[in-house]
């Protein structure tokens, strides 16, 4: 079906909407429905949006198609898949069983769900919950394993994939990684402990108890739901397409519900009463990591600042489907977006909350030019630094000494100059005047840098890979946790992951026996000797999901 492309207008273009006091629900009602002029007739996805303000519904109104096959509109009782707004039930549902003694945030999980590996270290409620566990997560490794997210996957899918998991991303506590299944787990725990599906409890002690009639985790992905969206995107000719959407994902993600019901939700997240009280402070508690560094992610939400007050948020992707929900308790105001196509519902929200909440006043102390007095350094020191160093998986950066001055050239990057600002701390302005800083050992050798945060070792003192022969690394290469294989093939020079569902895929010396895959689920591909050097094996790592080990088979 040819449609017109839709470009929904924001705020940021209605120049005049910059809330000096306060607005009228009328006045806040007409900039609103600014945001969206292509949309009031249009046949063609859209939006729900939601505005709760001091206990009032200011706007409960959808702009453009829930169903474009039968030319449906959006309306407040349309049924959206929330995605990841969903996480918020989970974390309130744990929180609710803390609360009543049923568990503790810092029971081993596996004291519930022993089918969970043993691993190194103990993983606890409260990991799952701020996303400190290691788990992998689902939407990195199934991929990996030749999965489509068009596939049918299941919740028993997904808690399998959990039981065969060899191990952690990290250490319990020492990151924050955003993990679905650690949420996925919370919800086998809430069937675990109270003997009734998660879909039970959830309508028994949530969404029935809050008139949220139209609210339902999906446990069975062929159900027929009443007035439910569906997601659509475009091609490359602009025509939209229906994503296929087959996943049941519970605690992560999954629920399916109105901007009618939400709008129950987060006038009982803002004014709790009765027991609820402290379930939901519990909810929106935050943590620390093992190193006592801040974690700003609560239980199922996170908990920032929006022109300095406090901003509680999530945000939601999954089959086409982008959702934003935020609460700022100093405005008394819940704003909720629902799109059935791939946008920005973020800003949308953000330029709605702009109309209530003030700019922040800047510091007009600040240095105007914001230009850094250089250090001059002799090149024999520059030289030292010069090399390549491993910002991360399949992530490397190559520094240079070229004329008396420092340059850094980061993996698939253009090469930039850095100004020294003291004998051992580099500023790059091209990075927003981000900071390298060089540290050295007892004998006065460079061995890492520290770049936003991050310790980075050094790995060579040249910037060109070391060259191997690339036949060693052909042949089979299974993994008993993803129960895969894959076969490392040359083509014409040109090393190749091949599998079953996959196809090939192309890699690319990053250094040495890293190299880098041409899907993101192959981030980094770092292939394993042994003391002979002798390839016995590779992992594969990405942003959420770390050396998942591969071992080679013998011919």
């Amino acid at each position: 079906m040819k449609v017109q492309r839709v470009i929904i207008s924001s705020v940021l273009l209605v120049m005049g909407f910059i809330a000096q006091g306060q607005i009228t629900p009328a006045e806040l009602r007409q900039k609103v429905d600014a945001f969206f002029p292509d949309l009031e007739n249009s046949s063609a996805p859209g939006s729900a949006i939601l505005v709760v303000k001091g206990g009032e519904t200011i706007i409960n109104k959808g702009y453009g198609m829930a169903n474009l096959e039968n030319e449906i509109p959006i309306g407040p009782n349309t049924v959206f898949d929330l995605a990841s707004l969903s996480k918020q039930f989970t974390g309130y549902a744990i929180s609710t069983l803390i609360e009543q003694g049923a568990i503790s945030e810092n029971d081993d999980i596996r004291k519930y769900i022993p089918e969970i590996p043993v691993f190194d270290h103990t993983i606890t409620i409260r990991h799952l919950l701020h996303h400190t566990s290691g788990l992998r997560d689902w939407t990195s490794a199934l991929p990996l394993a030749g999965w489509s997210f068009d596939d049918v996957i299941s919740f028993d899918h997904i808690l399998r994939m959990v039981y065969q998991q060899e191990a952690l991303n990290f250490t319990p506590g020492s990151k924050y990684t955003y993990s679905n299944t650690g949420y996925n787990v919370l919800a086998e725990l809430v069937q675990r402990v109270t003997g009734q599906t998660f879909r039970e409890w959830t309508d028994q002690n949530i969404f029935l108890p809050l008139g949220m009639n139209n609210t339902l985790f999906l446990d069975n992905h062929r159900e027929v739901i009443a007035n439910r969206a569906h997601g659509y995107f475009q091609d490359e000719y602009n025509d939209y397409n229906r994503a296929p959407n087959n996943l049941t994902a519970l605690g992560s993600s999954s629920l399916y519900s109105t901007t009618t019901d939400l709008a129950r939700w987060v006038q009982h997240l803002m004014h709790p009463t009765g027991k609820s009280k402290a379930v939901v402070a519990r909810m929106l508690q935050t943590d620390v990591l093992n190193n006592g560094d801040h974690n700003s992610y609560a239980s199922g939400i996170g908990i920032g600042t929006f022109r300095g007050t406090n901003w509680i948020s999530h945000s939601g992707s999954w089959a086409s489907f982008r959702t934003y929900l935020v609460m700022l308790p100093a405005y008394d105001l819940s704003i909720v977006v629902l799109n059935n196509h791939p946008s920005n519902t973020s800003r949308i929200a953000r330029d709605i909350a702009a109309l209530y909440v003030p700019a922040a006043n800047t510091n007009n102390n600040e240095n105007a030019t914001g230009e850094i007095k250089e250090v001059k350094l002799p090149v024999a020191l520059l030289n030292e630094y010069s090399g390549t160093y491993k910002l991360g998986p399949g992530w490397y950066v190559h520094l240079t000494q070229e004329d008396g001055r420092l340059w850094t050239q980061a993996t698939n990057e253009d090469k930039f100059p850095m100004t020294a600002v003291s004998d051992h701390v580099f500023s790059i302005k091209a990075y927003g005047n981000r900071t390298m800083t060089f540290h050295k050992d007892e004998d006065g050798e460079i061995t890492h840098l520290v770049y936003s945060g991050m310790n980075c070792p050094k790995v060579g003192k040249s910037t060109a890979p070391v060259i191997n022969n690339a036949q060693d690394y052909t042949g089979n290469y299974f993994s008993t946790e993803l129960n895969t294989r894959y076969k490392v093939i040359l083509e014409q020079g040109q090393l190749k992951l091949s599998h079953l569902h996959n196809g090939d895929i192309d890699l690319k010396q990053a250094w040495g026996d890293d190299y880098s895959g041409t899907t993101w689920y192959t981030n980094s591909v770092v292939f394993q000797r042994d003391g002979n050097g002798k390839i016995t094996g590779f992992t594969v790592s990405q942003t959420r999901a770390k050396n998942q080990y591969f071992r080679k088979e013998e011919n």
